[in-house]
């Protein structure tokens, strides 16, 4: 499936208005409507965890996350070595933007062992305007969910991408 194919419900319709109407000089990193965006999507797509990465610095860091009740294994404010994250595998290309079940490949020591267990895992990159990547925005969960949709992350991260002020990253 491709972007230009992709009907949009209503739930990208809610994300899309929440992202529209946030102010450009409201935060000058994330919007603050990301959170409810996360949350928005972690319950739809069935996850456990929903966040939004920015890897700079050598460092991947978790700037927004909404996790099920019970299950914190990320926290904002989080980082760790860029080439530890999953995140960077999936920005360069060792990884793909949808695993439906990771537990082999964590097994098979294909991916870092985050020491939690991990299912499905969605990840795309969040590209900005001049196509520097941002960080990614991931979503995973505990079992497998192979009806997790990918292209519905993709859209929530190219909307967000948009939202992303000139200089966000950090130096």
């Amino acid at each position: 499936m491709h972007l230009l194919d992709y009907n949009p419900d209503d739930l990208d319709v809610t994300i899309s208005e929440l992202l529209v109407a946030t102010s450009d000089s409201a935060d000058p990193d994330l919007p603050s409507v990301v959170p409810m965006i996360l949350q928005l999507l972690r319950t739809r797509l069935g996850m456990d965890v929903a966040f939004v990465s920015q890897i700079a610095n050598g460092r991947r860091t978790i700037e927004a996350v909404d996790c099920a009740p019970g299950f914190s294994p990320v926290h904002v404010g989080m980082s760790d070595p860029v080439e530890e994250s999953w995140c960077q595998y999936v920005v360069e290309g060792r990884l793909p933007e949808k695993v439906d079940n990771a537990k082999p490949l964590i097994a098979a020591g294909k991916v870092p062992d985050p020491g939690f267990p991990i299912g499905t895992h969605l990840s795309t990159p969040v590209r900005l305007a001049g196509g520097e990547i941002y960080g990614t925005l991931c979503c995973f969960s505990r079992g497998v969910q192979p009806d997790a949709d990918i292209e519905r992350l993709r859209y929530t991260a190219n909307l967000l991408a948009a939202k992303l002020p000139p200089g966000t990253m950090k130096s």
